[in-house]
């Protein structure tokens, strides 16, 4: 679920980027962050992200920049009117020269220097720009995400493989078989009758073939082929999997350790320990998967 991507572009007097990037989680969580005065797109960002994606922790940042626009310059033509009327009563003589053009225009108010503004239909024409820009971005990351999802599926599909293999050997093992599940009754039996000769055989028979239903794992190996078709069909799906994934996981744990706890064979418990670990090994790649 980890990934990278960036676009970069400009609109008018404006140049934008985004920067998105992806890593493991169990949810969703989306972490935005825009330049103050463009909060409005924080929200369609979230959208168009929740869209594409289902897991992971994803952050996108917006970086805009404002190129220099020229400036604007208004001559105050009402204010120097008034002041070429009120030097001309003025008198002149040797000392005092005629108010001069450039003299007037210095007179403070009468030019008027402001930055360009931005009307709303060139903020409009940046948010537009900036989400099809994010719209590319999210691709990018998308691919990047189903390249490492692919080479991920291939290590999946093993550790479901070993599994099936491992639950096989289970389902064969010398010890589960009725011939050998008698001779270990029968040799309890004879150390408790050996032992204690006023313990009744009949009574410890009985209790003997209960312990052994008890014992029996076989509904913990049918419920783990059953779970190993389901993780095949998941592993195949082209739709986002992760979370089911992850909860068959846990369901193949769980029949793993009441395989071994139940288990009276130590060539089964072995292969129930084995079980274990290829298990564990599958769910913590799982978390790396949508």
């Amino acid at each position: 679920m980890t990934g990278f991507a960036r676009t970069a572009g400009h609109q008018g007097h404006f140049r934008w980027s985004w920067e998105i990037k992806a890593v493991n989680a169990k949810g969703l969580d989306l972490r935005v962050r825009v330049p103050p005065g463009h909060d409005a797109l924080e929200t369609e960002a979230r959208t168009r992200l929740a869209k594409k994606l289902s897991r992971g922790t994803c952050y996108a940042t917006l970086a805009v920049t404002r190129e220099a626009a020229p400036s604007q310059v208004r001559i105050n033509q009402d204010l120097l009117r008034a002041l070429v009327e009120s030097v001309s009563a003025v008198p002149t003589s040797a000392q005092l020269q005629p108010a001069s053009l450039d003299g007037l225009l210095a007179v403070r108010g009468v030019v008027e220097v402001s930055e360009q503004s931005d009307d709303e239909a060139a903020l409009a024409a940046l948010a537009l720009a900036a989400l099809h820009g994010l719209d590319e971005a999210l691709d990018g990351l998308v691919s990047a995400r189903l390249m490492e999802g692919a080479a991920l599926q291939e290590v999946l599909v093993a550790r479901v493989n070993r599994i099936d293999e491992l639950t096989q050997a289970a389902e064969a093992a010398p010890g589960r078989k009725p011939e050998a599940v008698r001779v270990r009754l029968q040799a309890a039996i004879d150390a408790l009758t050996g032992a204690s000769p006023a313990l009744d055989p009949g009574r410890l028979h009985q209790e003997a073939i209960l312990l052994a239903a008890k014992a029996d794992v076989r509904e913990e190996l049918d419920r783990l082929k059953t779970h190993i078709v389901a993780a095949r069909e998941l592993l195949a799906s082209d739709q986002p999997v992760g979370r089911r994934l992850d909860f068959l996981a846990q369901e193949f744990s769980r029949e793993a350790n009441t395989l071994c706890a139940k288990s009276n064979d130590p060539a089964l418990t072995t292969l129930g320990m084995d079980l274990r670990v290829e298990i564990e090994q599958l769910r913590e790649q799982v978390q790396n998967i949508e």
